[in-house]
């Protein structure tokens, strides 16, 4: 079996395979961890009521992020994960958007004064999709509500298949400075496994357009784990897109739950790869995109030495939040749209995910929370050993407990728990510090969910943590 190389010229060697005792052992279902509790804990028992109160109370002098849902594509990827449909109509759109600047006026009203705003993030399905004018709506209807802070970070997902120059100018024009652009890999026929051409040309005309526009930070999604995907192809993606200069990369493996997202059963589980082999692919990537000159970025980000990314990993300032790794550290993150999900210091909040319910609440003048959950000291303590680790790789016990006002012991559970991981060579103990190895750094999902109390490991909600 395959499992590391290095790209010279034309060239591609490999190192050792990974340990099938480990793959077997650790590689085991568990949450990516962008929140604390996961959101597959969300129940209905929060509601407006306690939304309401959780935006009544952020701190006037402190920023707040927003996260906008985009829940439309243009056409289907088989592999997506995300909340999103399917359509070709303008109208559809411009209806959401109309809903969606009513849901700004709603929140602006619950919050009580005009937030500030470092940092603003499109996500998806498709922003793209929408129209010029919409895209203009939406940022001039953002600036009336909220408060946006001169240097706040505004970033949007994009397919590269439908990027038109008018969406970039306006985009630019109202503040847009980072950009994400989905990649994948870019094999035909694992392209054509997952329901999604895009030759390199699309690609590179899309970074052409947004640097020529002004973008400041450009970045590229790929993917291991996919169907018909090899070491290989993987590799050959990577030395195709590196010269185009990105500023990051994020390297994300393809989570097969076909019983939570139906168009995944289009693709044949005998075409994916197994465990060993997507370990395989993931070293691969990553020592080639590091070889190339980036810095790996928690588990599966990675920047240049310049960016910000990569100047707050060395700091200590690294986050984590729904969107991955970031160097975002307002405390609130407000979410709009369907299915949006927001993190307030009471809890977490998810709005109603069907567009139909979200846009009825919004008529009837209300918040269109669907589900939620709110978060204890243990929650956020947990949240904070949780993410130290995803970020960092290393934690402080001891620290932690001195800071929430634990008794000494408080981890002995988890601590004794971890006893294999450090038998295995993954885990270094010493005197309350808990600290990932480079072995073990693949495994690190498996890790922080020593320290998760809702974990149910029989549950199936969740992909393979590699």
């Amino acid at each position: 079996m395959k499992a590391a190389c290095e790209l010279k010229s034309d060239c591609i060697r490999w190192s050792p395979a990974p340990d099938a005792v480990l793959l077997e052992k650790y590689d085991a279902r568990v949450p990516r961890y962008t929140s604390y509790p996961t959101a597959p804990h969300f129940h209905a028992g929060i509601g407006e009521g306690d939304y309401r109160n959780w935006l009544a109370a952020i701190d006037r002098d402190k920023p707040i992020s927003l996260y906008l849902h985009i829940p439309f594509c243009k056409q289907l990827c088989w592999y997506c994960g995300c909340n999103t449909q399917v359509t070709n109509r303008s109208s559809a759109l411009s209806d959401y958007v109309d809903a969606l600047l009513g849901e700004m006026a709603l929140v602006r009203h619950a919050i009580g004064h005009a937030a500030r705003v470092s940092s603003i993030h499109f996500g998806g399905g498709t922003p793209n999709a929408l129209s010029p004018r919409d895209l203009e709506r939406i940022l001039v209807a953002l600036r009336r509500q909220f408060s946006i802070d001169a240097a706040c970070e505004i970033a949007a997902e994009i397919d590269p298949r439908v990027l038109e120059g008018e969406w970039v100018d306006v985009a630019v024009a109202n503040g847009l400075n980072r950009a994400s652009l989905g990649v994948q890999d870019l094999d035909p026929r694992v392209q054509a496994a997952i329901n999604r051409i895009q030759p390199f040309a699309l690609t590179e005309r899309a970074v052409e357009r947004l640097r020529k526009a002004g973008v400041d930070s450009i970045n590229l999604d790929l993917m291991y784990g996919l169907p018909h995907q090899t070491t290989e192809t993987i590799a050959r993606t990577i030395a195709d897109v590196l010269p185009l200069r990105a500023d990051r990369f994020a390297l994300f493996g393809y989570a097969h739950v076909p019983w939570m997202k139906p168009a995944q059963k289009l693709i044949a589980d005998a075409s994916l790869p197994d465990a060993a082999e997507r370990f395989t692919q993931q070293s691969v990537a990553a020592a080639l995109i590091v070889e190339a000159g980036y810095v790996q970025i928690g588990l599966d980000h990675f920047a240049s030495r310049e960016d910000q990314l990569a100047v707050s990993s060395g700091d200590g300032r690294l986050h984590r939040n729904f969107q991955g790794y970031t160097t975002d550290e307002a405390e609130a993150l407000v979410g709009l749209g369907a299915s949006s999900i927001g993190r307030l210091d009471g809890g977490y909040i998810q709005n109603a995910t069907r567009i139909p319910e979200w846009r009825d609440a919004l008529a009837e003048g209300r918040l269109p929370v669907a589900r939620g959950i709110a978060v204890s000291d243990d929650d956020r303590m947990r949240r904070t050993i949780i993410e130290t680790l995803m970020c960092s790789f290393r934690v402080d016990l001891g620290e932690i407990a001195a800071r929430f006002g634990l008794r000494e012991g408080a981890f002995d559970t988890e601590i004794q728990n971890l006893r294999a991981f450090v038998d295995d060579g993954l885990v270094v103990l010493r005197d309350g510090r808990v600290s990932v190895t480079e072995r073990g750094r693949p495994f690190v999902r498996s890790v922080c969910a020593v320290f998760d109390r809702y974990l149910d490991r029989s549950a199936g909600r969740h992909s393979r943590s590699i």
